[in-house]
């Protein structure tokens, strides 16, 4: 769904009833940090006077500054990875996510080899936080918890306590589990809009069953191996309530009892039980691997003011990191950005 398709059904939903307010919670952005950086590293191979790359960081802030544009929230919540955040679905599966960092993002010269790269990477975080302190966006990482992990707490307790709609922005599929009417993935790349209509036309399954769907696929981008021989193709043709009913993964395994002997996917999906119960605890983002303590740490979070804009700070810190033309107009760009949202309670 694109945007002006989505914003369209947003508006006749408050006609039909809901009175627009001035609320923090109303239209909240969460957006997975590390995913938005790294888009714009690799992408933006951009360096300032001194030959420093700055494309993560310039970019990052460029396209938060789009995005408050384009769905004009009332909070926004940027959230990170914490230090070690894998090592609970490590101990699940220890392949997760190996191989992310043993070779080179870009093949740009500004960069000696992949130690320089990392470092690169490593400094420019550490600042994009530093930037995000000054605007009145909400700023999290908690150590060991990964930033899927704490979006999906918070993201169905805004909309259970305050009936906000959500938007997660994210490239990860992952957070297709948590899509219903009120909690709506954008995909960057994409540029596109995911609810449950948007998901059942795109991938055949209701959002409810999209984790069976990853459970049985797998993910080879976090090394997560599905079921040899099924593709998405064989797997809506050997499952199609999938598309028409909420599944368990229990279903899908008295199903394929049922069929073992009329193909040999059902067999391995019978055989395979306990990788497949090991896969879906490792995606399943309906029980977040996150403690009590930090839960907690997170209501506090939702129910804080939205921090104050230090304009003058931000300017400094631009101006100190050389970022010239990453964004024009820079005091009007934070202006029009941001110094709305002092009017939001």
């Amino acid at each position: 769904m694109k945007h002006k398709e989505l914003f369209k059904l947003l508006d006749e939903v408050q006609e039909q009833g809901e009175t627009p307010t001035q609320n923090k919670h109303d239209k909240v952005l969460l957006i997975d940090g590390l995913n938005l950086f790294f888009r714009n590293f690799a992408m933006m191979n951009m360096v300032n006077p001194d030959g420093v790359h700055i494309g993560g960081l310039g970019g990052s802030l460029r396209s938060l500054g789009a995005m408050i544009r384009q769905m004009q929230p009332t909070s926004v919540y940027m959230i990170f990875d914490g230090a070690g955040s894998s090592n609970n679905r490590k101990n699940l599966l220890p392949e997760y996510k190996s191989g992310r960092n043993v070779s080179r993002v870009t093949n740009w010269e500004v960069f000696e080899d992949i130690g320089d790269e990392h470092n690169s990477k490593i400094d420019q975080i550490v600042r994009l936080i530093q930037y995000l302190k000054l605007l009145p966006v909400k700023t999290t990482l908690i150590d060991k918890v990964e930033a899927d992990d704490v979006i999906a707490v918070l993201a169905p307790k805004l909309v259970e306590k305050y009936n906000s709609t959500c938007f997660i922005i994210s490239s990860d599929k992952d957070f297709v589990q948590l899509v219903t009417d009120k909690i709506i993935l954008y995909r960057p790349i994409e540029k596109e809009y995911y609810t449950p209509e948007t998901i059942k036309k795109k991938f055949g399954v209701l959002s409810h069953n999209f984790i069976l769907y990853k459970t049985l696929l797998g993910d080879s981008s976090d090394k997560v191996p599905g079921i040899k021989g099924l593709g998405e193709k064989g797997l809506l043709k050997k499952f199609p309530e999938l598309a028409t009913q909420e599944l368990t993964l229990e279903d899908i395994f008295d199903i394929s009892a049922r069929k073992h002997k009329e193909h040999v996917v059902y067999s391995r999906i019978v055989l395979d039980r306990k990788r497949l119960e090991n896969n879906y605890k490792i995606m399943d983002l309906s029980i977040p691997m996150i403690d009590e303590k930090e839960i907690k740490f997170l209501d506090h979070l939702v129910e804080e003011d939205l921090p104050d804009l230090n304009t003058e700070l931000f300017v400094q810190l631009y101006n100190e990191d050389k970022l010239g033309g990453m964004i024009r107009n820079l005091e009007n760009w934070v202006k029009d950005n941001f110094e709305h949202f002092k009017g939001y309670k």
